[in-house]
């Protein structure tokens, strides 16, 4: 079991921690220097894409790090595996929470025609800021699940 188990855990965690830092290094950087209209467009864009496959990602790892956890003998790798599965956890809560709603809110809104009072409630501040403690979360939980490997090894 652990042969399949632990090859899908990185697959999938990796994916999460790949496309959250790529959010830093591009996604969200170029989304804070468009003009509201085209943010807009852009966030609705980016969100559809991203939307299916994130929450897929996160939760398959935390399944995969409590079945690591509860399976493996090596005390200190159970104990990794179960703290990267709170990070997930962690992330999966700050994405529901905090960035779902303001993505669900951006495919709402007609790009040509904002709310007046847009410039006022521009998400952009507070969704990067949730945005980048949830990449740092992801990307520890993929070093923790690396650091738990190495004892299994």
């Amino acid at each position: 079991m652990l042969t399949y188990v632990v090859p899908l855990l990185l697959l999938l965690n990796g994916l999460a921690a790949g496309v959250l830092f790529g959010t830093q290094l591009g996604g969200f950087p170029y989304l804070a220097s468009l003009p509201a209209d085209r943010y807009v467009h852009a966030h609705a864009f980016f969100g559809t894409r991203y939307d299916p496959a994130m929450p897929f990602c996160l939760i398959a790892t935390v399944v995969c790090d409590v079945v690591l956890a509860s399976r493996v003998e090596q005390a200190p790798a159970r104990t990794l595996f179960a703290v990267a599965a709170v990070l997930a956890v962690a992330t999966a809560v700050i994405s529901v929470t905090k960035n779902v709603p303001v993505n669900r809110w951006m495919r709402t809104l007609d790009p040509e025609n904002l709310p007046a009072d847009f410039a006022e409630r521009d998400p952009r501040g507070p969704w990067g800021a949730w945005n980048r403690r949830r990449s740092l979360l992801t990307i520890l939980a993929l070093a923790v699940n690396c650091a738990a490997l190495g004892f299994l090894l």
